[in-house]
């Protein structure tokens, strides 16, 4: 399948939003991260990778060459776009659990949007709307975003110890790095 690549799944949503409401979706987008603890939910979620949502107008739709014939779209659509670790329903069901007031605020003027609880409509929701990736990239395909973090700490500590341990002599650097690990190893 191609919406996998190593442990990560890629999730492709489109979902239409009525012309005259689509405004809401966009002021709503645009006060989210200004409000204190609205995404703490989701931000607590280390099985994601990326999650974003975009808000497309019918006429900004590319026409691909001049021969494309111009469409008339009824709809402004939302695009949600997210990589993540774990199985679909894992996820769709974090998503409901971890924000489910932010899901019903982003999602509340799209077309048919049943709510994120009760999880089944909102499962239903998800796999009516949502499109396979055919082509999916991931940069890490063995590593879950809790190794990606990880490693990137672990990076972090040992730039910050070269930086301490630099100017040291070796008999000092012995010392130094000797007692740091009879030190961490008695705590």
């Amino acid at each position: 399948m191609s919406n996998i690549a190593g442990k990560a799944y890629a999730m492709n949503v489109i979902t239409p939003i009525r012309w005259y409401t689509a405004w809401i979706n966009k002021l709503i987008f645009l006060v989210t991260p200004w409000i204190p603890n609205a995404l703490n939910g989701l931000l607590t979620l280390s099985l994601i990778h990326y999650a974003r949502w975009v808000i497309v107008r019918p006429n900004q739709f590319p026409r691909l060459s001049p021969d494309q014939p111009k469409e008339d779209l009824k709809y402004t659509y939302m695009f949600f776009f997210s990589n993540f670790n774990g199985s679909w329903a894992q996820y769709v069901d974090s998503f409901s659990s971890a924000i489910p007031t932010g899901l019903d605020a982003f999602w509340k003027w799209n077309v048919k949007y049943p709510k994120s609880i009760p999880m089944e409509p909102f499962h239903a929701y998800i796999t009516f709307n949502q499109f396979s990736t055919d082509h999916y990239y991931n940069a890490y395909p063995m590593a879950a975003s809790n190794d990606v973090k990880s490693a990137k700490r672990v990076r972090d500590s040992l730039l910050s110890f070269d930086l301490r341990a630099q100017d040291l002599s070796p008999e000092d650097f012995f010392r130094n790095t000797t007692a740091c690990c009879w030190n961490c190893s008695t705590t």
